[in-house]
């Protein structure tokens, strides 16, 4: 007989979680300062602004932005961006991974900082897009931390907080599902390191996602 899922709806995180992104996120930060004459921030405070939403990550990573220049920092960060994009492949082991956890009955979702236009493009590029019931953007509602996202996907599936899950690789992903009364797993193979994770206290912290399948397989 088939075990009962205790979570029936599992929301991944994208960008450092999925996909191997992360360093590229952060060197196209850094492009971006550079263009525009601006101190680049160094590598731990632009990872650590990954999954933000827009004008948060502008503001820690680059404080010395004009808010004027915002639009302007956008456009260079997107167009260094879609030049690495193609380089930007899934983390081994990933389409197997939400194919079995299909499989077994769960809902499958994505709560991002990413943008609508870039997750769909993300989405047709992976050919992930069909495996998911419902996703959410950081520019369609109240980006991460804020709890909206997870909120509003309980609410689209008719999921309790209770048997949902979210896996993400930051501590906004982490701070997101507390708010939203969620139960947590951290992932250390992306932006933010494991004792960062760890500190905000998920259920578990894994190093890859063979880890990942494992602990998914036992406890989700």
């Amino acid at each position: 007989m088939q075990r009962r899922a205790r979570y029936s709806l599992i929301v991944f995180d994208w960008d450092g979680t999925l996909i191997d992104s992360a360093s590229a996120i952060v060197e196209c930060i850094q492009l971006a300062a550079r263009d525009l004459s601006l101190p680049v921030p160094d590598r731990d405070t632009a990872s650590h602004v990954i999954g933000l939403g827009l004008h948060d990550s502008l503001r820690h990573a680059v404080p010395s932005l004009p808010s004027g220049q915002y639009g302007e920092f956008v456009a260079r960060y997107r167009t260094h961006f879609l030049e690495r994009e193609e380089t930007m492949g899934l983390f081994p082991g990933v389409r197997e991974l939400l194919d079995a956890l299909r499989a077994r009955g769960h809902w499958l979702a994505v709560a991002t900082g990413k943008s609508r236009r870039g997750l769909d493009r993300a989405l047709e590029a992976s050919g992930l897009g069909a495996l998911f019931s419902a996703t959410r953007c950081g520019d369609e509602t109240q980006p991460k931390p804020h709890p909206a996202m997870l909120l509003e996907l309980m609410q689209q599936l008719t999921v309790d907080p209770g048997q949902a899950l979210m896996i993400g690789d930051t501590s906004h992903d982490l701070a997101m599902a507390a708010a939203a009364g969620v139960d947590a797993l951290a992932v250390a193979y992306g932006a933010h390191p494991g004792e960062q994770l760890r500190a905000l206290a998920p259920r578990a912290c894994v190093a890859s996602i063979a880890e990942l399948r494992t602990w998914l397989e036992t406890n989700a």
